[in-house]
């Protein structure tokens, strides 16, 4: 990466882990505390986010590489779920899974458009125009499918314990355990497609900045012998054989 790039990129994600901490410190400045949103995968995911930007930003101060590319193409991909999962199902009335959006404070709406907007388009830049290109494969978008597995995992339990559960698709005092994995499956295969949509963007991005192959140039003939007659350069060294 240029000096250029390298600066342009460090500044992108300096405003990532701006945005992250904006957007969780005007949320908790609501109703909601810290511990009662980290349940959440809309805050689990921009933290990690976060804490990548920022790792990347340290590495490049001491002039080391950016963070293994599978690993940021799977945080990329979970806070793109967040924004695509928040505008089109749970802020969507169509939606059936579409939560009730209650009367939010100044402070409070900033941050959740940080949360659920600014950051993941941030986060999708960065890793569009200073990724290293061409080193995600198709099996990793079954890989990156762990952590929204995890998640579902554990907001069972916790649900099961505290009886509340983070977002409707999960509810599974409302859905029940066969409606719950009814719609899990549909999101994995979802989540799925989209890992699989970064991939194939990648490997395009990468063809695109692949330098073209050079023409070599076509061989030159040798100078004529003292006969007069033209020899290449192929046979030049056998003609006094």
């Amino acid at each position: 990466m240029t000096l250029r790039r390298g600066s342009a990129a460090m500044v992108l994600r300096l405003l990532v882990v701006l945005s992250v901490l904006a957007g969780i410190v005007l949320t908790a400045a609501g109703p909601a505390t810290v511990t009662g949103l980290l349940p959440y995968f809309t805050i689990q995911s921009n933290i990690a986010v976060g804490l990548l930007a920022g790792y990347a930003v340290a590495r490049a101060r001491q002039g080391r590489p950016d963070p293994p590319s599978a690993l940021r193409g799977a945080v990329t991909l979970y806070i793109t779920i967040t924004g695509v999962v928040y505008h089109l199902v749970l802020a969507n009335p169509a939606s059936p899974f579409a939560m009730a959006q209650p009367d939010r404070s100044l402070a409070d709406a900033v941050g959740n458009q940080f949360l659920h907007t600014v950051v993941p388009l941030l986060a999708v830049a960065d890793w569009a125009f200073f990724d290293r290109r061409g080193r995600l494969r198709p099996r990793y978008a079954v890989w990156w499918l762990a952590f929204p597995l995890a998640y579902l995992a554990f907001a069972l339990v916790r649900g099961a314990l505290v009886d509340s559960y983070p977002y409707p698709f999960v509810d599974a005092g409302q859905l029940g355990y066969t409606g719950v994995t009814t719609s899990a499956v549909g999101f994995a295969v979802a989540f799925w497609l989209l890992g699989l949509v970064f991939v194939g963007v990648d490997r395009g991005l990468a063809r695109r900045a692949r330098p073209p192959a050079s023409v070599a140039p076509p061989p030159r003939a040798a100078p004529p012998n003292s006969t007069g007659t033209t020899e290449t350069a192929g046979t030049a060294g056998t003609a006094g054989s």
